[in-house]
């Protein structure tokens, strides 16, 4: 399948897909032309894909420490603590992700203090990346099981001509 030039040079029409894309995939849907949505909707799919094949790939280790906090009420303690990491499948999947995707930031609730946001934030480093791995991966992952259907994870909607330049304006969301 040939990719559409959309009117731009090459490093314009890879940062306009990449930034669409990474909307899409932190909004769930977003509004632009049909052409462009068709091809956000082919990398949506295959960043959706590369999850789905790579997130149960988990390292999961049971190390014995003592605690040398002195303000610990388990100070001098052996306690048992289980260390989750990424396999290796899942952590080429999770940079592969990260070099198509931009970079989004948490954004704040309302009514929320800066104090709370930060502890909600804090162990949290890439979290659209942490979104696609555990929300999107494990929903699509059951969907495919139940229906058999694999991909099909995006719809476009066609919206009718936009006023001014007649672009034929579509929706893009997740399934």
């Amino acid at each position: 399948m040939e990719q559409r030039k959309l009117g731009k040079p090459t490093d314009q029409r890879m940062a306009l897909i990449r930034n669409q894309a990474t909307q899409l995939l932190w909004y769930g849907k977003i509004e632009t032309t049909l052409e462009r949505a068709k091809e956000v909707s082919r990398m949506a799919e295959k960043i959706i894909t590369k999850a789905i094949n790579s997130y149960l790939d988990v390292d999961k280790k049971v190390v014995e420490r003592t605690v040398n906090d002195k303000k610990s009420k388990n100070f001098g303690k052996s306690i048992k603590l289980e260390i989750v990491n990424d396999g290796p499948k899942k952590l080429a999947a999770r940079r592969s992700i990260m070099r198509l995707l931009n970079e989004v930031t948490e954004e704040r609730k309302e009514k929320e203090t800066k104090q709370s946001y930060r502890e909600r934030t804090e162990h949290i480093k890439h979290p659209l990346v942490e979104k696609i791995f555990n929300e999107y991966a494990p929903k699509y992952d059951n969907r495919a099981k139940e229906t058999g259907n694999f991909g099909g994870y995006t719809r476009v909607l066609k919206l009718g001509p936009r006023r001014g330049d007649n672009a034929e304006l579509a929706l893009i969301e997740l399934v």
